[in-house]
């Protein structure tokens, strides 16, 4: 009888906690580098929090941080791109922590060759200046990361021609189909019809040049302003989110290392993301274990941008990353 009653009233009690959950919605994309909220959700840290999310899913960066900004969600998770940064410039956006980006050994961007282009001899990331390359959107990390390997291999944004079709699936026909020699893609979008021969991996971004703040989670300055406590308990899951993706995949010495998690996480992104978990572990980006942010590397994408005529106005790192709540890579 005792038993009975307190299984009654357990039931009760949780039922009562998930019914005052504060519901939250959260931007993104299904990517890898975007995995951060829902391992938090597989392992139950938002509900730890007090926490209902919602996932709210677009097919490229900008319109995720025009999400954020309208008020349409209450927090992103996106690569950086100047849309961001000129929504940030006039007050609407603030960096709270880093999602994913290319590190030494750890892969989130890549740049590939279609079959018909790389038979008539484009087979490097050097050999793109004359070229004409594909991303989803322009003014992305995309694009950023062809500016890095312009600057890398000495040739510049002029030299090559840059087209934008709107999703990755655009990307991936022009790609397979030869209307495009060369194309930046995310990995999760690249790995199955790579399998296939479908077209040739040029490089890996981090192996061009790395970017350890590719992506971010973001809020608005309203809801940073105004909700404070609410930012902080989103936080408190989703650092613990990305906490295991690091701990599943990095060695001590900071360098790619399967450990004991790694299935387990792996299970997670494919549901996520719809990629198999054998795809999945060929390109696993590099995760920040804290979700720190890396200034050095948000300050390079903004002069990039600007450089490039991409983004409009002007913003000061120090005021993009919210310190209230943001962690900083040491030194940065």
């Amino acid at each position: 009888m005792k038993r009975t009653i307190f299984s009654a009233l357990l039931a009760f009690t949780c039922l009562a906690s998930s019914a005052h959950a504060e519901a939250i919605r959260i931007a993104t994309s299904r990517l890898i580098g975007y995995a951060g909220v829902p391992v938090a959700m597989a392992h139950g840290y938002f509900k730890e929090q007090g926490l209902e999310p919602e996932l709210v899913f677009f097919d490229s960066a900008q319109p995720v941080a025009v999400a954020v900004a309208s008020g349409d969600a209450q927090f992103g998770t996106a690569g950086m791109s100047a849309s961001f940064y000129t929504l940030a410039g006039q007050g609407q956006l603030k960096l709270i922590a880093a999602a994913a980006g290319d590190g030494r050994g750890f892969y989130n961007l890549a740049f590939i060759a279609s079959n018909k282009a790389y038979d008539a001899g484009l087979k490097s990331v050097a050999a793109i200046k004359g070229h004409a390359v594909a991303v989803t959107q322009v003014g992305t990390s995309l694009e950023y990361a062809i500016g890095q390997a312009a600057r890398h291999y000495g040739f510049t944004m002029k030299d090559v021609e840059v087209r934008a079709l709107q999703s990755n699936s655009n990307v991936i026909a022009a790609i397979s189909g030869g209307t495009v020699d060369a194309a930046v893609m995310p990995s999760g979008a690249l790995l199955a019809p790579l399998a296939k021969g479908e077209f040739h991996l040029l490089s890996w971004a981090a192996d061009v040049e790395p970017n350890p703040t590719g992506s971010a989670t973001f809020t608005s300055t309203k809801e940073a302003n105004e909700h404070g406590d609410t930012v902080k308990r989103f936080l408190a899951a989703y650092r613990k989110g990305v906490h295991d993706i690091a701990a599943a995949f990095t060695g001590p010495d900071g360098r790619r290392h399967d450990g004991p998690t790694a299935p387990r996480i792996l299970e997670i992104m494919s549901k996520f993301t719809g990629v198999a978990p054998a795809e999945i572990a060929k390109a696993i980006p590099y995760v920040e274990p804290e979700g720190r942010i890396d200034a050095a590397s948000v300050a390079d994408q903004i002069a990039w941008y600007k450089s490039q005529n991409l983004m409009k106005g002007d913003i000061d790192v120090s005021q993009l990353i919210d310190t209230r709540y943001a962690l900083q890579v040491a030194g940065k």
